[in-house]
């Protein structure tokens, strides 16, 4: 019996296709790869024989004996890397000789790391591009769609549910663009040597550098100690982070906005879904929730990650157990929030009925702002005027009144507004201002973004 109880990113969350890119086999592959990459390039200079290349290009985990073989080494050696050119070794016999020449254990891992970071970000590249389009069907179809504006969860002016959205498809678009311009620092590769000045290759580091990189696809660190520096990986966790988090003010404006006594949209809530173990009536936004949970945790391994940046001399290892941890969740993590956020809002329910509803529940208070700014405009002093106008939204709010009863009523506005005048700084349809330009600017910048990450996954 298998029992999964350490990490849920293991059966609970984080998709088969993320999973497989961070799994110890596929970095074991990608260490390979470079393993192989650094053979080829020592042929190149004369160091080994075309058989001998001919027979490494056939090595694969499965044929040096897979992850099994390699720990068994491991257990009696006590080094990964080792035992990784161990079983290589082995594995090409009297070709082996030449396996891991000249190198350090992070040329082979921290070019791996770089080569498995780009798969798993071409993922969230990927479904972030994905999220971006369904929120923006969303802007179109709502953008008229009136709505109160809230700050400090009072209500404020009249927006539309678009220009919510908008705000919200930005800021996780700039998420994406901060992802876009790390990855061209996270992104590289290292072939260098014991503490990065390429001296065992004995004046060809820079030609060796070059082919071993050209074979990965990958550019070279300018220069490294033993390790590529870890401000790098921790720039990539801390714009992960903060994608996480503007997607998590999202989710969260949902979960409030689902609440029965608001209702002005929610996440979609399937046939037999059960909100409850008790309650049977509840629709729980379970989606919103874990995004927000989830969001908590990729935000607590910035921390880890900033304390990798800090090592001794050329280094030492007390980086390496906690990446293994801190950067393969914080991509799982940052998966399962965007399979989450992609369902959340692609079944998106909008009550816009209810928009409308509670944009009348302060009996047109909400609209002070849009009086006094009239009122200013027909001669009023501002602060005058925002005297006036916080008096008798007061005296409103007490009396239960409708707030243009208060207006008429009151001589000081009188001289200044006719009834049809407050009438029509009543109406929320006349206080909307620059919403359609704002929304079709915010557009344009989201999509030149998504452009952006389209071209970089498909090079």
């Amino acid at each position: 019996m298998v029992r999964k109880l350490l990490c849920p990113l293991d059966w609970r969350y984080c998709s088969s296709e993320m999973r497989k890119v961070l799994s110890e086999e596929y970095r074991v592959e990608k260490m390979i790869d470079v393993e192989k990459a650094l053979f080829e390039a020592l042929h190149d200079i004369g160091l080994v024989s075309d058989e001998c290349v001919k027979r490494i290009r056939e090595i694969s985990l499965k044929n040096i004996g897979g992850l099994a073989r390699i720990q068994e080494i491991e257990r009696k050696i006590r080094h990964d890397v080792m035992a990784l050119v161990v079983a290589i070794s082995d594995a090409l016999g009297e070709c082996g000789s030449m396996v891991h020449f000249g190198a350090t254990s992070n040329d082979i891992i921290d070019t791996a790391w770089a080569l498995v970071m780009r798969d798993a970000l071409r993922i969230i590249k990927r479904k972030t591009i994905e999220l971006l389009r369904e929120l923006l069907k969303l802007v179109d179809k709502y953008r008229d769609t009136i709505m109160v504006g809230r700050t400090h969860a009072q209500h404020a002016v009249p927006i539309t549910f678009g220009f919510k959205l908008a705000n919200h498809a930005l800021e996780i678009s700039l998420g994406l663009e901060r992802i876009l311009e790390c990855e061209k620092r996270v992104i590289v590769g290292k072939m260098a040597g014991a503490v990065g000045t390429m001296a065992a290759w004995l004046g060809k580091g820079l030609e060796i550098e070059r082919a071993v990189m050209k074979r990965l696809g990958l550019r070279p660190a300018e220069i490294t100690t033993q390790v590529v520096s870890r401000d790098r990986h921790a720039e990539l966790v801390c714009s992960m982070a903060i994608l996480a988090s503007s997607i998590a003010r999202l989710a969260e404006e949902i979960r409030n906005l689902q609440r029965p006594e608001i209702l002005e949209a929610a996440e979609g809530f399937s046939r037999g879904q059960i909100g409850s173990s008790t309650m049977p009536h509840k629709r729980n936004p379970i989606r919103a929730e874990r995004i927000c949970g989830l969001a908590r945790v990729l935000r607590g391994l910035v921390i880890p990650a900033l304390e990798n940046i800090v090592l001794w001399h050329e280094r030492d290892l007390t980086n390496s157990s906690s990446e293994r941890i801190v950067i393969t969740h914080a991509f799982g993590i940052m998966d399962q929030i965007l399979e989450d956020a992609i369902d959340l809002i692609g079944g998106l329910v909008v009550y816009d009925e209810n928009m409308l509803r509670n944009l009348r529940i302060t009996k047109g208070m909400n609209m002070a702002e849009s009086v006094m700014i009239r009122l200013t405009i027909k001669g009023a002093p501002r602060n005058v005027a925002h005297e006036i106008i916080r008096e008798l939204s007061m005296r409103a709010y007490e009396e239960g009144l409708e707030f243009k009863e208060a207006l008429v009523r009151d001589s000081r506005i009188r001289k200044y507004l006719s009834e049809e005048e407050i009438e029509e700084a009543l109406d929320p349809k006349r206080y909307l201002g620059n919403y359609k330009e704002l929304i079709e600017r915010a557009k344009k910048r989201v999509l030149e973004i998504i452009k952006m990450a389209e071209k970089g996954n498909t090079s």
